[in-house]
């Protein structure tokens, strides 16, 4: 099991272009410095009217499936 915190800021229009993009993933560079792919779509419940803003922590398995992803604050 491998947990990454990562802080993520981003406006409501960049988030729609990224929903209107080619690429079905992001990617994110979590707080201990490696990067993450993540699926767009684990994003979207958590964009409001001002984007996506906030504090969040992913927990991937042995094979790097995602377990969990979650705003903590």
């Amino acid at each position: 099991m491998k947990v990454y915190f990562f802080k993520i800021e981003v406006s409501y229009e960049r988030c729609r272009a990224m929903y209107d993009g080619s690429s079905p993933y992001a990617i994110i560079h979590a707080e201990s410095g490696e990067r993450v792919q993540l699926p767009v779509s684990n994003l979207k419940p958590f964009v409001g009217l001002q984007g996506i803003k906030g504090r969040f922590r992913l927990i991937t398995d042995e094979s790097n499936k995602i377990r969990s992803f979650e705003r903590v604050g």
